[in-house]
């Protein structure tokens, strides 16, 4: 009787059937090594290495002095592969961003001139600078990992990955995002002041690296073969078809909630799916739950939403419609 008990708890093995063990050890040194600068950021940092682990990008809004743009340049410093930063501005043209052709005097023909983008992590600051078409020149290169000039295609080296900073107050000389450049980003991330006891220890790691740049305490962790390795892990977790079902009635109630003017497209879904893959293994799991889905819902939709006119005066939030939605339905068990 107590065999019978036993082997079923026995068969039921879920540690060995994808090795999770050097994807969470890389997450660990990956924070470990962040934290060495970065205060308090804790949700930030994730979503970073769930996005490089989904392979996403990722849009960081946040008023100015919140370490948007260091964390995402300490970021990249983790990581041993190439580094752009394009700083957006007004008068900034798409070939100051893809690169342009230039005519070569001795062969007599036009030679094309890289521009910034081709790196493997771009950080692109003040993104909502630049006017729409600069902005539109980022549409196929994101989608696509490819840029085409001239009638010629230029395949991106990999990993590649954007990241994007924005400040949401300042209005003056600023251009909205377009709705098609928003689906591009995985996740929106929001970063908000820190606590007092967090501007405590912000203070005290200032004061003790003595004028030390920030950049010289953060050591490379992952090259570009090891982040495939781990990339190539998310693909295999499982999602259960129900929960594949949560994830698909979530998104398409977006579509016709009174609240609401746009919902959610389907590359919303494949990347809550995604984002969810990536959660699932960074807890040391390979088979997601409902709470690795509710986890990537904000992060993911809350940008793709477009409130209707009457909310959005009555000061609701894309946010707040995410909690209505995911409380009319029902959690798989």
């Amino acid at each position: 009787m107590e065999k019978q008990e036993n082997s079923p708890k026995e068969e039921l093995n879920f540690e060995n059937r994808i090795p999770l063990d050097q994807l969470k050890e890389s997450v660990n040194k990956l924070k470990d090594q962040l934290a060495k600068i970065i205060v308090g950021q804790e949700e930030f940092v994730e979503l970073l290495i769930a996005g490089l682990l989904s392979n996403g990008h990722v849009l960081i809004e946040g008023v100015p002095g919140v370490a948007k743009t260091i964390t995402a340049k300490l970021f990249a410093r983790c990581l041993k592969t190439g580094f752009s930063r394009i700083q957006f501005t007004p008068d900034l043209m798409p070939s100051d961003v893809l690169g342009t052709s230039v005519f070569n005097m001795k062969t007599s023909e036009f030679d094309f001139k890289f521009g910034p983008i081709f790196s493997n992590i771009i950080l692109i600051d003040e993104i909502n600078r630049a006017p729409a078409k600069t902005q539109a020149a980022l549409f196929e290169v994101m989608e696509e990992r490819q840029i085409t000039i001239d009638g010629k295609m230029y395949k991106m080296e990999q990993p590649f990955m954007v990241l994007a900073t924005q400040n949401p107050i300042e209005q003056e000389g600023t251009y909205a995002l377009p709705e098609a450049q928003l689906d591009r980003f995985l996740f929106k991330i929001k970063v908000d002041y820190p606590n007092k006891k967090d501007e405590i220890k912000i203070l005290q790691t200032h004061h003790e690296r003595k004028g030390r740049l920030p950049e010289e305490e953060i050591g490379a962790v992952l090259d570009p073969q090891k982040i495939a390795e781990l990339r190539s892990q998310i693909f295999e977790i499982v999602v259960e078809e129900k929960l594949l079902g949560y994830i698909a009635e979530i998104v398409t109630k977006t579509r016709s909630h009174p609240h609401l003017y746009l919902g959610a497209s389907p590359r919303a879904s494949i990347a809550v799916m995604n984002a969810s893959k990536a959660f699932a293994a960074i807890d040391g799991r390979d088979f997601v739950i409902p709470e690795d889905i509710k986890k990537a819902l904000k992060p993911v939709l809350a940008h793709r939403l477009i409130l209707s006119p009457d909310r959005e005066m009555e000061g609701m939030t894309t946010a707040g419609v995410i909690d209505m939605i995911v409380q009319s339905v029902e959690i798989p068990r």
